[in-house]
């Protein structure tokens, strides 16, 4: 069996054009993305205050959320 009769052609893959809503869903997916990334690392950076009903601070160390003096 000698295949050299039939020469040997590559022909390059045909690229099908890509769907208008695809390329939409795609940007909507990376922004999503993008959005999720911002959120926790602008989480991260956060250090919240609690505040009592008067607007102070309250002692985060103390375990209760009241000081007990009334």
């Amino acid at each position: 069996m000698n295949n050299s009769t039939y020469p040997l052609t590559v022909t390059p893959p045909s690229r099908k054009p890509v769907a208008p809503l695809t390329i939409v869903l795609a940007i909507v997916f990376v922004a999503f993305c993008g959005i999720l990334v911002f959120v926790f690392v602008a989480t991260k950076r956060a250090n919240p205050i609690m505040l009592d009903s008067q607007g102070k601070p309250l002692n985060q160390g103390s375990g209760s959320a009241s000081s007990g003096a009334h």
